[in-house]
Formats: structure tokens, sequence, C-alpha cells
């Protein structure tokens, strides 16, 4: 009899060998050449693929650099520097095939030797890379000849090809990997379909085509520009004018308008990205998990869909996993309760009150607007919250991670083992609740190695109703992504990951400007 696993590992390497799937039809053939114009709402700070951390530098990194897989619109792994790939009957043993005559940009081959060398600097703690907890339970990565990776693991993990298309899992050379990485701040050296041009992180990063890249075929446009608009309305305004092509990211209060735009095609889909309220739960008032639960009763998370993702959502129930992930469990919505969060904040001490400040980055704008709501909605429980705000390079560098109340803000993950180890188990790469507990870790781990479908829907079941009962963050909304492009940018659709784009796939029409 066939089992799951042979099944899972047979289907990875068949996948892996199935040429790319377009998103036209076949008959639909691209059009090569011209540039692209496309604008992100804040810099793209950091170059260095194994650390970027927000939309416009994941976009940038994925110019730039390969991985050893891809992630489909559907969440399932395609081939990227790995053309196939398979697994032992236990799933603790992954072997991937590089392509053959992989080079970097600047022309000197890529092996597995710097597949080995990337993957031990994003284990190294000391690199401080979110691949470290978000790609699976890595032991060890062995280079076997030129073109074998072989991925030794700490238990059965089925999830490995889709893991390793992990934003910050990109390929660098050995040579940087093994010696000085500060060359990736200012430089880039990847296998990706461009080459960096030029980095002006606060205006304009300009990349061109890498005519060296594994698919001749792609990508089809000549360069890139990647313009950064802080300011939304000056942003949609540009693409209305044609000074723009695709703006990655859009603000819902600039979708309507974009929508009935001439020449403008407005693009929505439902995805996992979410805004939370981070409480550190080790320290005093969060470390009492019934303020925790106090202020999660107080929201009206339907309002909450309406005013800060415009209608264009889904209420959040106080754990990361939205219907659009495969284990998400429907569990039922909490309501607004105040006279029951008034009790709870007694009980912890809080019989007149208590006074918070809550900190916002100003970008995206739906930050400032949910901690508002919050401070709203929250007054008549006897949460006193000042809100305060800041440019979002300031919260990056003395809040996040840092602070004990503050608003965040997360793109979906491939699975829900990422968005967890992400965010909450105690390994996490970015552990802001320092909720640090021991039985959702277990349920956590024990899931990852699970490889009966059932089994892992019920830890993961189980992981969901303990954040939904301790409320480690409040997460009352996920919102749909949004975007929009000119008419003529053909090939495009928008990834519900929202930290996935593929601009090597789009091309522009015969109606767009030819620059450059």
């Amino acid at each position: 009899m066939t089992t799951r696993r042979a099944i899972l590992a047979g289907a990875a390497a068949l996948g892996a060998s199935l040429p790319l799937v377009r998103t036209r039809a076949a008959t639909v053939m691209p059009v090569n050449g011209g540039t692209l114009r496309v604008s992100v709402d804040q810099a793209a700070g950091v170059l260095n693929p194994l650390l970027t951390r927000v939309n416009p530098e994941y976009l940038v990194s994925e110019l730039l650099y390969s991985g050893l897989t891809r992630l489909r619109p559907d969440m399932t792994a395609e081939p990227d520097l790995a053309e196939s790939w398979s697994a032992d009957p236990d799933l603790t043993t992954w072997t991937f095939k590089l392509r053959s005559g992989l080079l970097f940009h600047d022309g000197s081959p890529c092996t597995s030797r710097d597949v080995e060398a990337s993957f031990h600097t994003m284990l190294d703690p000391k690199t401080g890379s979110a691949a470290r907890s978000n790609c699976g339970p890595i032991k060890d990565v062995i280079a076997a000849d030129t073109t074998t990776v072989v991925f030794h693991l700490t238990g059965a993990y089925a999830d490995l090809p889709v893991a390793l298309a992990y934003t910050n899992a990109k390929i660098i050379p050995a040579s940087i990997a093994s010696g000085d990485m500060s060359v990736l701040a200012r430089s880039a050296n990847g296998t990706g379909p461009f080459k960096l041009v030029s980095f002006e992180p606060e205006r304009q990063i300009v990349v061109e085509r890498n005519p060296h890249y594994w698919d001749p075929s792609r990508p089809h446009v000549d360069r890139v520009e990647v313009l950064v608009y802080p300011d939304p309305t000056a942003e949609a305004s540009a693409l209305i004018a044609g000074d723009i092509d695709l703006i990655a990211s859009v603000q819902p209060q600039q979708f309507g308008r974009l929508r009935t735009a001439d020449g403008v095609t407005a693009l929505r889909v439902p995805s996992g990205q979410f805004l939370n309220v981070n409480m550190a739960c080790d320290a005093k008032p969060f470390d009492d998990m019934r303020v925790r639960q106090a202020l999660a009763l107080t929201v009206d998370r339907q309002a909450m869909v309406g005013f800060v993702a415009q209608g264009y959502g889904t209420p959040g129930n106080d754990t990361p996993l939205s219907p659009a992930y495969h284990f998400y469990r429907d569990l039922p919505l909490k309501g607004r309760n105040i006279p029951a969060a008034r009790k709870l904040l007694a009980e912890a001490g809080y019989p007149n009150g208590i006074d918070l400040t809550l900190i916002a980055s100003t970008d995206p704008g739906t930050r400032t607007q949910l901690a508002v709501a919050m401070r709203e909605m929250a007054k008549e429980a006897g949460f006193r919250i000042t809100v305060q705000t800041m440019p979002h390079a300031t919260y990056l560098a003395q809040v996040w991670k840092k602070g004990n109340f503050y608003v965040g803000f997360y793109n979906m993950q491939a699975t829900a083992d990422a968005i967890f180890s992400l965010l909450y188990t105690s390994s996490a790469a970015w552990p802001e609740t320092r909720w640090n507990n021991t039985k959702f870790d277990a349920l956590i781990a024990k899931a990852r190695v699970t490889t009966d479908e059932a089994q892992r829907k019920d830890l993961y079941g189980q992981a969901q109703m303990l954040m939904n009962q301790e409320v480690p963050s409040v997460i009352p909304v996920f919102f749909d992504l949004l975007a929009a492009r000119r008419s003529y940018v053909e090939g495009y659709a928008l990834h519900p990951r929202g930290a996935v784009f593929l601009l090597d796939q789009l091309w522009l029409g015969a109606k767009a400007p030819r620059r450059g």
C-alpha cells in the first residue's frame, strides 16, 4: 500500500520536473523589452537578502536573488535553483538537485557549495536571519557533489520544499557567506532574474535584466525601477497619470479611486495578512493573562474590518491563521463584551482602569488607524490608551521586538508552521510577545514532524485554541491584498503571500510607454 509520505515525496519530485506554469493562456505570447516602474510605500533599506524584513525589501531581494524553490500562488513549491527534490521514507533527509550551469551575476558558478554555505550562515544565530526559524527543522546542509544538496532534519517535515521558498532563504556566494557579509549592505551578487544598477533606498532602486539567468525566456522586461512613494495619494495619482506602471500594495483608501480610473486595473485577493497588537507577556501589566483577555474583549471585530480595512478584509480571532490557511480552525468569533472586560481588569488588580501607551509606525497607515480604533473601543472598559506614532525607520530601530505594547504588521506565510515559528514560539525568529508558552511550543513542534493530515489538523487546531484563549497578541483583522496596475501590464497577478511578487513573469503590452 502506498503511504502518504511516499506520495508527498514523489509528488515533490514530479512537481519539480514540470515547467513553470504561466498565469496566462499559452496562446498569449509575452512581449520582451521595456522598463517597468513599480512603486512601493517605504524605503527598501536592507539589501542583504538574508536580513530583509519588509515588503519592498522582499521585492528587491526577489529581483536579485534566487532560492532553491519559489512559492506558487496556491502556496505550493515550484523549482527555482533546484530542478527536482526527493525525500527518504521518514521525511528526515531531503535531496535537492540543482540546475546545471547556474551563474552568479559576476559570472562565477553557483554550486551546491554556495547553497551549503548560505544555509549555514542563515542557521547561525549570530546572523539574525528570520530564515533560521522558518525554513524547517534543519540540522545540517551538506553539498554531496557540485549539483546535489542534502538536508538532514531533526525530525520528519513534509513542508520542507515550501519552507525553503521563504523570503530570506536566498543563495549567496560561499565566499561572502563565509567571509565579509557587510558587502551585501550596498551591493548584490545573486542568481536572480535581474542585476543591481543603483541603490538609493529612500528614493529609487534600479535593476536590469540578468543575461545569465537560468531561464533564458525570462525576465521579459529589460529594466525595473523601484520607486518609493510614502504618500499613498501621490502614488495613486502617479499611476493614474501613467508615471508608474504598477503599485505593489495599495492602501484601502485609494482602492476605490483606482478601481474606476481609466487605463487602470485594480487587483484584489484574500490573504492572511494581518495587523496585531503585541503585548509583552513577560512584563507588567501583560504578564497577567487577564489584562490581555480583557483588551481582546473590547474589540468590535466586524467594525475593525470596516474602519481599518475599509471593508477589504475579514475579522480576526487572535490567531494568525485566516481561512486562507490550510490548517485554519473556525473558532467562535469573539464578541465585544465590556462588562466581562471590566471584570477581568479588576481581577488583575486594576479596578480603576489602566494607563497604557500604544506605539504605531506610520507605515502602513493602517497601523495608526488600528491603534486609534483600539484606543476608542477599549476606553469604556477602563483602558486609557495613549497612541504614539513614529516613522517606520524609528519604529524598527527602537520598538520592534523591544517594545511592550505596539502594533505589528505581517504577511501571510506559506504554512501554519511558518507563521507560528516566525512570531509565537519561544524560539521564534521575531518573538515580539515573549509569550514563551511551553504547551504551545510542544503542539507546534509535534505538528511539524507529523505526517498524518488529520493529526496535524488537530494539533494546529489546539494551538489556535490556546492562542485564542491566552491572547499573546490581539489580531482583530485580516486584509485582502490590494494592488493596481496600468492595463498594459500583462501576466501579473497578486500573490496571497504578500511578500512574493514574481515580476520576472510579467511583460509590458503594446500600449506601454517605452522607457530607457
